[in-house]
């Protein structure tokens, strides 16, 4: 048999918890302390937390009230007339039985009461509120029935009686009426039709919970609680009623929301997050409910009467509820307003209601959006230190496409989600926490370096509360944005470093400037005098081994061989597409190969850029090196043709336009050299130096190469002029051509002339006469067919002269009439009293025509296409048609 120790309750507690536990007494102690400070501790009553459970509570206990009051009053009025009939036959000295009697029932009605679990009520005296005042009231039994009840039973007798007191002066009514319809708070209405203010508290409390009360209900047409129109109210009351039942209609619609989106998972985080938060104001708001379900429940039991300052009354519902409104306002329309919105765009709305004066509203505001900004805070800080992104239903503004390959991850797998963007964040801070993010997954992905996030930024504080989002929130300028910025500079410098010292993107970029843009001079020149005899070919007969040979000496020759292998070994040769007639000079180009995060500067798309305009600058270099060769003609076979004086004006002719074509190209050259390339290579070269991020320097190698392709007439906009230019590109050829063939001519008959010559002298040695009158004639006949061909050859110059002039644009134009004077002077066929332009506009002969349709079917450089690339692209070229001023009246005719 056990001890009393061991059957006292700290014995008994300290064995159940070693026994749960499973340790000895010793170990426990401190689980023991705890246990007995739960079991001794004073807990306050249980709040439900499921407001649903609440309402079935307050519907059982209304129940279970009507049942007891309904039973007490069947009873009282069985009492009421047992008493009277045994007053009406019991003598009136004897009042101990009577007096027995209505104690036990008392103590009857009692122990009822208990039965139910409920407390006895403490109900006034009546006898200090009612007054005498009818027509049959006199003293005697019923005075001393009512004595003999007492308190309990006295409000069945005093019902009925009228009331004759007025309203105290702290406006508390005395009046029988007003006193006894406590009671009917269930709704009992004291006449027919009358909705006593008892029964409109208790319908206004169901109504606070969105459930219709007996006399106020939902209107579902209006959409509003309304009063029956049969209850006979007071306007005063019914308008109170209604501005009451207001409230209910607010929590109505929060709920609705509410339960429609806690269900939705597509809702997301933030959207959940949303919901909480209201969930977390109407808890607030049924702890209200409860407490004036409680007050109800109180005064029923304690008998309290509605005029008591302590009581429930319609006015000080609506005082004591007054702030609770105007949060159910606050969140309806919050509700209203983020209808159909999730994620960030959910987060703006929330924080536009901030904005406002009324600090109340303002503190409801920032509280909600604490909660709802942490999923985006939250999202923020993991993709700003790990570079991790994890939105499952598209909430956070940095989207990504898993669609898109590593090689180009920078320019189109991370974008930014701009109605996702919160109003409390920038567009250059979410610009930013975009490149932050990319900048470490290219780390990770492109340039292969895996060094941990911490190295690279120092501070890896994040949102790990609602509680640190509320704190953000308060110094969203400093603490954030110092935040932001911080892991921004960290992270962009680390990267550029790993660009320009591992894959050295400088380099590169130079690199592309000296072979591409042709800014290693003597490496080009020399490059184009080894491929010449290689372009001059048909394009279909070219090899691309033959010339990438070509290349590589043409790199070991000049001061290009002492650049990095790492760049050498990128250089190579491209041969474009070949369309009919083309030579080598049409589909040659250099190309540069890149590959790996250098690629990512290097587009494929800018590649294509740079063969465009390396295309132009090779065929504007093409024309200087050509006018270079006519101007060594000029040189080489002035010297030569000394013996001819009749052809001393063809070659003035042909030094004056070759001059002409010299000055144009010189100065064209130097407007791409120094006014295009130079100086957007100086803007590109400071731009990239100051750059903070990847995208700066992406940014400005476009500008640059949108800058070079507009100055360099490759633009839609500059396709006039375009092809006015290389139509003198095509001129500049033709002109080339026709001196060769001139000088071809020339030369062959100075050889017939110096072989007549020897052959006359050498006859002369052998003692013969040195020609024969036939070969004389002979040789007069041929000399004769010469001179008649120069004014063809001048007429054909003459031709391009005109076109250059056409095509050349506004300028001095002394090249045509320069040539007429020459023509004039140097051929003998001058046209007495004729000025220039009077000469211009003389009909053309026949030769000059037959000049002019050989011109026309002169070689034509073709436009360059690039792989990949419509030939449309690359402009085609049109020659201009022909004037009708283009004649020439200085021919030399035969006279």
């Amino acid at each position: 048999m056990a001890t009393p120790d061991q059957k006292s309750p700290n014995v008994l507690l300290q064995n159940l918890c070693c026994r749960i536990l499973g340790r000895s007494e010793a170990d426990v102690a401190q689980q023991f302390q705890y246990a007995v400070r739960v079991i001794g501790s004073n807990f306050a009553p249980t709040v439900e937390r499921d407001e649903f459970l609440v309402a079935e509570k307050i519907k059982k206990e209304r129940l279970q009230l009507c049942c007891v009051i309904c039973s007490s009053v069947a009873e009282r009025c069985a009492l009421d007339s047992l008493l009277l009939r045994q007053a009406a036959d019991a003598p009136a000295e004897l009042p101990g039985p009577r007096h027995t009697v209505g104690t036990e029932l008392g103590q009857r009605g009692e122990q009822r009461h208990q039965q139910y679990g409920r407390v006895r009520p403490e109900w006034p005296d009546p006898a200090a509120t009612v007054s005498p005042a009818g027509p049959h009231h006199t003293p005697g039994v019923g005075d001393c029935l009512r004595q003999q009840l007492g308190s309990r039973l006295a409000w069945t007798l005093t019902a009925n009686q009228p009331s004759s007191q007025t309203t105290t002066s702290k406006g508390l009514p005395n009046t029988v009426s007003r006193n006894v319809t406590r009671p009917r708070r269930e709704g009992d209405a004291s006449g027919a039709g009358e909705v006593t203010e008892a029964a409109l508290v208790r319908d206004i409390v169901y109504v606070f919970q969105g459930i219709d009360g007996k006399h106020v209900k939902m209107d579902s047409v209006e959409n509003r609680y309304k009063v029956e129109a049969k209850a006979n109210l007071s306007k005063s009351l019914r308008d109170t009623t209604v501005r009451l039942a207001e409230l209910g209609w607010l929590h109505n619609k929060i709920r609705k929301y509410t339960d429609q989106r806690s269900l939705d998972r597509s809702f997301g985080l933030v959207g959940q997050s949303f919901c909480a938060a209201l969930h977390q104001e109407l808890k607030e708001y049924y702890r209200l409910l409860s407490v004036l379900h409680s007050q109800l429940q109180l005064e029923d039991d304690q008998g309290v009467n509605l005029g008591l300052e302590s009581s429930l009354t319609l006015r000080r519902l609506l005082v004591w509820t007054y702030d609770p409104k105007i949060r159910l306002k606050t969140l309806a329309a919050l509700v209203d307003h983020c209808q159909g919105r999730k994620g960030g765009e959910l987060a703006s709305a929330v924080h536009a209601y901030t904005k406002t004066g009324d600090p109340y509203v303002r503190s409801l505001v920032q509280h909600i959006l604490s909660l709802v900004s942490h999923p985006v805070l939250s999202f923020l800080y993991r993709w700003i230190y790990d570079g991790e992104l994890e939105d499952t239903y598209h909430e956070f503004f940095v989207a990504s496409d898993p669609a898109v390959k590593t090689d180009r991850l920078w320019q189109d797998k991370y974008t930014l989600r701009r109605s996702m963007i919160p109003s409390f964040i920038t567009m250059d801070q979410s610009r930013k926490v975009l490149l932050i993010g990319k900048s470490i997954n290219f780390l990770h992905q492109v340039c292969h370096d895996q060094t941990p996030t911490t190295k690279m930024i120092a501070v890896t504080k994040s949102a790990d509360s609602p509680q640190d989002a509320a704190d953000l929130f308060t110094d969203l300028e400093n603490a954030f944005r110092g935040k932001i910025d911080a892991a921004y500079f960290e992270t962009s410098k680390y990267l550029l470093d790993v660009l320009n010292k591992k894959y050295s993107l400088l380099d590169h970029m130079q690199a592309v400037r000296r072979y591409l843009l042709l800014g290693q001079g003597d490496f080009i020149r020399h490059l184009m005098d080894l491929l010449k005899p290689e372009l001059v070919r048909p394009a279909t007969t070219l090899y691309q081994h033959n010339l990438t040979g070509i290349l590589e000496t043409a790199v070991r020759a000049t001061n290009a061989q002492f650049d990095s292998p790492e760049i050498l070994k990128r250089l190579d040769v491209r041969l474009l597409e070949v369309s009919p007639g083309d030579t080598g000079w049409d589909v040659f180009s250099l190309d540069y190969h890149v590959d790996g995060p250098i690629a990512t500067v290097f587009t494929r798309e800018c590649m294509s850029h740079y063969l465009r305009v390396f295309n132009f600058l090779w065929r504007a270099k093409r024309m200087e090196y050509i006018l270079t060769d006519i101007r060594k003609g000029h040189m080489c076979n002035a010297k030569l043709l000394r013996n001819m004086p009749e052809f001393s004006g063809v070659l003035h002719h042909c030094h004056i336009l070759a001059s002409e074509m010299v000055h144009f190209i010189h100065q064209m050259q130097y407007y791409i050299t120094f006014e295009v390339l130079e100086c957007s290579w100086d803007e590109l070269w400071n731009k990239v130096q100051q750059a903070q991020d990847l995208d700066h320097i992406i940014a400005a190698h476009e500008v640059f190469l949108d800058t070079i392709i507009s100055r360099c007439l490759l633009d839609a906009d500059s396709r006039a002029l375009l092809n006015q230019l290389r139509a003198v590109f095509d001129q500049i050829i033709e002109l080339q051509n026709t001196q060769d063939a001139i000088y071809r001519a020339a030369l062959e008959e100075l050889q017939r002339r110096l072989q007549f010559e020897e052959k006359k002298k050498q006859n002369e040695v052998e003692g013969r006469w040195g020609v024969t009158a036939a070969e004389e004639e002979e040789e007069n006949r041929r000399i004769q067919e010469f001179r008649e061909s120069i004014p063809k050859m001048c007429s054909q110059l003459r031709i391009l002269a005109h076109f250059y002039q056409v095509l050349a644009g506004p300028g001095p134009h002394w090249c045509v009439p320069a040539v007429d004077r020459c023509h004039q002077n140097r051929c003998g066929a001058a046209v007495p009293g004729a000025a220039d332009d009077q000469l211009r506009r003389e009909p053309a002969l026949p030769e000059l025509q037959a000049g002019l349709q050989r011109a026309l079917r002169g070689p034509r450089a073709k436009a360059a296409g690039v792989p990949g690339l419509p030939r449309a692209a690359w402009l085609p070229r049109v020659s201009p048609p022909v004037s009708p001023g283009a004649t020439c009246a200085g021919d030399c005719r035969s006279r």
